[in-house]
């Protein structure tokens, strides 16, 4: 049973020094117990008591890690059935489906998907997580080759070996030493052999049930022998079951603290149609609600960069704005005569002013300022987006090396700002710019002709 919050208090050190991001360690032990707060949190707390908390400090969903090195992908950790009372701790993991017994140039052509198809969007890049290898063929000896090939080809990219047999699994792994796969296919009459294989090579378990009883049964047993890396299929292959079976995993774990449920699941949009975009419609559904690992038949581009969006959308802090990195971001090739405009790093107003001077045609340099996420007007009210923090981006950034000119255009709702950092910027003019960003590329226009 989970400890309560007076019991995980008298295990910790009681020294109320607040490292651990409340002021004190009564705080501190409610949080653990509400599986608001991990442990490691607590600078301080003794290994006798660690040992001890270990279960009541785990979050609801536990964390799985699958792969290893830069491929490494984890999933779990939830704490929250809605965004917006806390955040989604670990986007969704994106897999592409490759079978053992597709030709060579099929299994070549998907790689190649899989390394090239990535988007650079406010500082990140976006990109498919996994590969989800399925021993179709029955041939121990191609399972493994074709493992080897993903395994290399993809640059280690986390994988999930698919197959019921633990002999099949045995010689995969064999062909991917250190991968630390997640092997698919745990049933209650394989379980054992299949432990035997997780602990041997640092793999985690997928539990693979016909039903949310059967997922149960197998994740159970797999608790009582101290297998705490799982991850849950409750067999559904309809968008509606399935949909009504994550919100019931995610309700037991979170509500009920139900253990057995308390994992990360899988879902196969793949299984669930023939038709690609209404797959991608399904995998969409499940990025929100509440999958794990999403397996897709295949991955284009067209249907996956929007996945990649609302994953990205979803999973972010709700408490924190999505920002854009500072620096200066070229836009169509400028040169030393192109215009120089100075935005916020929240990233809807960099890509609204981005999407705005691209439209202009007119080359330009974008300075984008650390406003810590806000918008124009915010930052300015709050202080983070004067005429010193812009001066001093212009300073650091070393825009004046890459423009013959001295002059900078600033957002129209700073036109107050315009004096103080003439002050600021000895030899600079400051224009002021457009209020909005439709305005921008006639303002843009007009300056390419004076």
């Amino acid at each position: 049973m989970p400890l309560t919050g007076i019991e995980i208090f008298k295990l910790l050190p009681r020294t109320n020094c607040g490292q651990c991001g409340v002021p004190t360690c009564l705080a501190f032990a409610m949080n653990l117990a509400a599986g608001k707060a991990e442990l490691s949190s607590c600078p301080h707390v003794s290994e006798e008591a660690k040992a001890k908390l270990e279960e009541a400090s785990a979050p609801p969903i536990r964390p799985v890690t699958i792969g290893a090195g830069e491929g490494q992908v984890k999933i779990g950790g939830e704490t929250v059935l809605f965004r917006h009372e806390k955040r989604f701790e670990n986007p969704t993991a994106i897999a592409m489906l490759v079978r053992d017994d597709m030709s060579d140039d099929e299994i070549a052509a998907r790689l190649e998907k899989f390394r090239t198809l990535r988007y650079e969007r406010v500082g990140l890049m976006l990109k498919p997580d996994m590969v989800a290898l399925e021993a179709a063929s029955g041939d121990p000896e191609r399972f493994a080759r074709v493992a080897a090939r993903v395994h290399a080809d993809t640059g280690g990219a986390a994988m999930v070996l698919m197959s019921e047999q633990p002999p099949l699994l045995a010689r995969a792994l064999e062909a991917v030493p250190g991968s630390r796969p997640l092997l698919y296919g745990v049933t209650t009459e394989n379980l054992e052999a299949m432990l035997e294989l997780a602990k041997a090579h640092q793999a985690s378990l997928g539990v693979k049930g016909n039903s949310i009883d059967e997922a149960i049964a197998a994740s159970q047993k797999l608790l009582d022998l101290g297998c705490k890396n799982v991850v849950l299929d409750g067999g559904a292959r309809s968008l509606k079951a399935a949909f009504e079976e994550q919100v019931a995993i995610r309700r037991a774990a979170l509500l009920q603290k139900f253990r057995p449920l308390g994992f990360p699941t899988i879902v196969f949009p793949c299984r669930m149609t023939d038709d690609p975009m209404k797959e991608a419609l399904i995998a969409a559904t499940f990025i929100a609600k509440y999958g794990g690992i999403v397996v897709l038949s295949d991955l284009e581009g067209h249907s996956l960069f929007p996945l990649l969006v609302a994953r990205l959308n979803i999973f972010t802090d709700p408490q924190r704005p999505m920002a854009t990195s500072e620096g200066i971001y070229p836009i169509g090739n400028p040169d030393d005569k192109s215009p120089v405009l100075v935005t916020s790093n929240f990233s809807l107003t960099y890509f609204i002013v981005s999407g705005e001077i691209e439209n202009s045609r007119v080359p330009a340099w974008l300075l984008v300022q650390d406003t810590e996420g806000l918008s124009v007007l915010t930052a300015w009210a709050a202080g983070k987006f004067v005429a010193d923090t812009i001066a001093a981006l212009v300073k650091k950034s070393g825009i004046a090396d890459r423009v013959s000119h001295r002059k900078i255009v600033i957002p129209g709702h700073l036109a107050a700002e315009s004096g103080a950092l003439e002050d600021e910027l000895k030899g600079w003019q400051v224009l002021v710019g457009p209020r909005e960003g439709a305005h921008i590329p006639a303002y843009l226009k007009n300056w390419q002709a004076a």
